[in-house]
């Protein structure tokens, strides 16, 4: 975790030295609609979206006219709801989300696309079964377990649309390039996750 502070704060500081247009800090939040993508392995099972959230600061340097670069730092759930021969399986895991992004002006208008790459760090991952005889938890600390990688890269699409200069909504696709482990198994498949969401953001 530590890591990760440092690196999200190494991303930002730069970001604040080197821009010579003016910065703007902000807030965001929002609600994430994850789900997997499986992969190869045994994954003979349904999945459906697991509803979560995320919510972090995020920077708006301006680089040339209708080009921005819009670095960000969210806290983010993702995971997936599965039905299983034991009953109701939910997954979820939670992340640092770093996604390094463009955020480019459509015709002058309010209307932006933002694209870039994304890092994730993985925290912990929660599994909730459910059946009729009652329900059991398992709560996974990933610095203490190495059954999944603890650091993911992915890709980000999506667009922002700005109220004014304080307000924006937005609606976005992640999508991570590698999968969540190596050597899949019915206990921890292999699959790589895919999250839309939809919020708001304020700049000060």
């Amino acid at each position: 975790m530590k890591k990760v502070i440092i690196l999200a704060l190494g991303l930002f500081a730069a970001s604040a030295t080197y821009a010579q247009s003016p910065i703007r800090l902000g807030v965001k939040a929002g609600v994430n609609l994850p789900n997997i993508i499986k992969d190869d392995g045994n994954n003979d099972f349904k999945t459906k979206v697991n509803t979560g959230f995320n919510a972090g600061v995020t920077l708006d340097i301006n680089l040339i006219k209708g080009l921005s670069f819009t670095p960000e730092l969210l806290y983010s759930t993702k995971g997936y709801k599965a039905e299983t021969m034991f009953g109701d399986f939910t997954q979820t895991t939670s992340f640092i989300d770093i996604p390094i992004l463009a955020s480019i002006n459509l015709g002058g208008s309010g209307l932006n696309l933002v694209v870039g790459p994304q890092v994730s760090f993985l925290l912990s991952t929660k599994n909730k079964y459910e059946n009729g005889f009652g329900s059991a938890e398992q709560e996974i600390i990933e610095d203490k377990s190495d059954r999944f990688k603890k650091s993911l890269v992915g890709g980000l699409i999506g667009f922002r649309y700005d109220l004014n200069e304080q307000f924006d909504i937005h609606g976005r696709y992640a999508l991570d390039f590698q999968k969540n482990n190596e050597d899949g198994s019915r206990e921890t498949p292999e699959f790589k996750n895919q999250v839309f969401s939809v919020g708001v953001g304020i700049k000060f």
